[in-house]
């Protein structure tokens, strides 16, 4: 099973409530919304290809709690039958990593309470399709430091956040990429896709 991560983030690497003002205030985060102004007719077909070829979904509990209200009972997920996003969020098993989360309501939901690098290498190596990550930005990085990142898709929006939580923090594993898809929407978002290439090559003289 590939597993891809999905992440919209800011010219300067946020990711934190891209959706809306309330959608994430941890840290005392005001500066939420900032995606949905440049979510163009563009980016929506390409988000709605992606969320159409995943076979399940893995999420971090904070990012699987606010796709739970927006997604699973919210006015997006009921009613949204046409909607390639709920279809999928709705259709298709769910796990989320964490050691809290005993009672999940989201039909299809199974928790994954134990060793997370364990648990995805036996979900990559039992079942065929694609495993995506959207969003879930602590679960991203510690994906990243196991190498178990087989797919990278990147959308940035054309806007400087100047705070709030960012995809890769100031320390951590390194990685090469390799571009595989760059495209850029009307309203300037730039969707690129990469696959890990292993570590970095670094110049030495």
């Amino acid at each position: 099973m590939k597993l891809t991560t999905v992440t919209h983030l800011s010219v300067d690497g946020v990711m934190q409530g891209l959706g809306g003002p309330d959608e994430d205030r941890g840290g005392g985060f005001e500066r939420g919304g900032w995606a949905l102004p440049l979510f163009d007719d563009e980016a929506e077909a390409f988000l709605g290809e992606v969320y159409r070829r995943a076979d399940a979904f893995l999420f971090g509990r904070r990012t699987y709690e606010i796709f739970a209200r927006s997604w699973g009972t919210g006015s997006w997920g009921t009613g949204q039958g046409d909607n390639p996003i709920s279809a999928a969020l709705n259709g298709r098993p769910k796990y989320v990593a964490s050691t809290t989360l005993t009672d999940p309501r989201w039909a299809g939901t199974t928790v994954l309470p134990g060793d997370l690098a364990t648990a995805v290498r036996g979900l990559k190596a039992e079942h065929e399709g694609e495993l995506q990550v959207h969003g879930s930005g602590d679960l991203v990085r510690r994906l990243f430091h196991d190498r178990l990142v087989d797919e990278v898709v990147l959308l940035t929006y054309p806007v400087v956040v100047g705070r709030g939580t960012r995809l890769f923090p100031a320390a951590g594993p390194d990685a090469a990429l390799d571009l595989v898809d760059s495209r850029a929407t009307s309203n300037g978002v730039v969707v690129q896709v990469y696959r890990p290439g292993g570590r970095p090559r670094y110049a030495t003289t």
